[in-house]
């Protein structure tokens, strides 16, 4: 089991800003495709966005396409997700998780390692 912390969430207005982080320690990110998930209350976890461990591919959910930006920082063994526009659809626990290989899907089975997420509130 691969440990992973989020953090960076909080409340933002409709329209604003937040960066997550995934960080990790005792491995190495770059080795593994890091994925951002998000749940809902009352709703399934559903996928946001991945970077592949090679060339660092992205891939990224429809309803976030264009607002929201994951990259890696390798020197600070972090992956970020930027979410700009957001949305009152956007609220949840967003939690980053790890798995080897890549694909551009976003299946939670794929994933063995999880954080314990962090909120995100969109309210005016």
């Amino acid at each position: 089991q691969l440990h992973l912390v989020e953090s960076g969430g909080g409340l933002v207005q409709p329209g604003g800003s937040l960066r997550l982080s995934c960080a990790a320690s005792g491995f190495t990110l770059d080795y593994y495709t890091i994925g951002w998930f998000r749940q809902a209350p009352g709703k399934e976890r559903e996928g946001v966005s991945c970077i592949s461990n090679i060339r660092s591919n992205t891939h990224y959910a429809d309803s976030v396409k264009g607002r929201f930006t994951i990259s890696r920082d390798s020197a600070k063994n972090t992956v970020y997700l930027q979410m700009n526009s957001l949305k009152p659809e956007d609220p949840a626990i967003y939690y980053c998780a790890a798995r080897s290989g890549f694909r551009p899907v976003l299946l939670a089975a794929d994933f063995g390692s999880w954080g314990q997420g962090t909120q995100v509130t969109v309210s005016s």
